[in-house]
């Protein structure tokens, strides 16, 4: 009985011993496998951490980046507020010198004067001689002036109204006999080279010349049918110039007859 009992206990203790070893090994391999998952899922979390510093350093970068972008962006804020509260004031400042220059033009600027109908009939009537530059036509606050060269009533040298010259003072007297309201006022003047050649003999200076030929064109207007009354003569000579004597287109504007309205008072 003891006999047979021995090999059977051998036999269950020879299989537990197989069974427990196998036990041991399958446990062995499923925790190296375990730890060989454990080791890939480390090294994917350590690579995933170092991909998340990596980005964390380039955020950071980033942020110092927009930081510096927006303290710039705020400068220039502050600035184009500076410039636009500045242009503002200059706006106003303006607006005010507007006002102030406009109300000064409005105390200075006076009516527009309207010509009168004799202004307009010897311009007319003078209408070529203007053109030629020969004649010359104003008016200002009433007072109307017609100007003629010498060339176109005086030969050289010569005190005597030419033919063609008494034509010319002939328009004129078809406008000024009917303006009975104003007396007429002949101007001789000259430039300022001395009196030589024949007529020194008859005039020591440009106030004798002037005069004369003033006179004589009063007289040509007498003759025209404009009363005595109404006429006077007046000599300058060289004294009251319109141009620069040193120049000969000068002196020529010098020499002329100047044929004024002016009220009779």
């Amino acid at each position: 009985m003891k006999k047979k009992t021995l090999p059977a206990l051998l036999s269950v203790l020879m299989v537990t011993t197989v069974f427990s070893c196998a036990v041991r090994q399958s446990t062995y391999e499923k925790k190296a496998d375990e730890a060989q998952e454990l080791a890939i899922l480390r090294a994917a979390l350590e690579g995933e951490r170092d991909g998340l510093k990596v980005n964390l350093e380039e955020s950071a970068k980033q942020k110092i980046k927009l930081e510096a972008s927006l303290a710039y962006l705020a400068g220039q804020l502050d600035m184009v507020s500076q410039e636009r509260d500045e242009a503002r004031k200059r706006a106003s400042e303006l607006d005010k010198e507007i006002v102030r220059l406009m109300e000064k033009k409005d105390e200075q600027v006076q009516p527009v004067q309207k010509t009168s109908p004799v202004f307009e009939d010897l311009l007319m009537t003078m209408k070529a001689e203007v053109e030629r530059g020969l004649v010359g036509i104003s008016e200002y606050e009433g007072k109307i002036s017609v100007t003629l060269v010498d060339s176109i009533l005086f030969d050289s040298v010569k005190n005597e109204v030419k033919k063609g010259g008494e034509e010319v003072l002939g328009k004129v007297v078809s406008v000024l006999k009917y303006v009975e309201s104003k007396s007429i006022q002949i101007e001789g003047h000259t430039d300022n080279m001395k009196i030589s050649g024949s007529l020194s003999k008859r005039y020591s200076s440009n106030w004798e010349l002037s005069s004369a030929r003033a006179i004589n064109v009063a007289r040509f207007l007498q003759r025209q049918g404009i009363p005595g009354e109404r006429l006077s003569a007046v000599a300058f000579g060289e004294w009251k110039p319109v141009a620069d004597n040193s120049t000969p287109e000068g002196r020529a504007r010098n020499r002329r007859i100047e044929i004024t309205l002016v009220d009779k008072d």
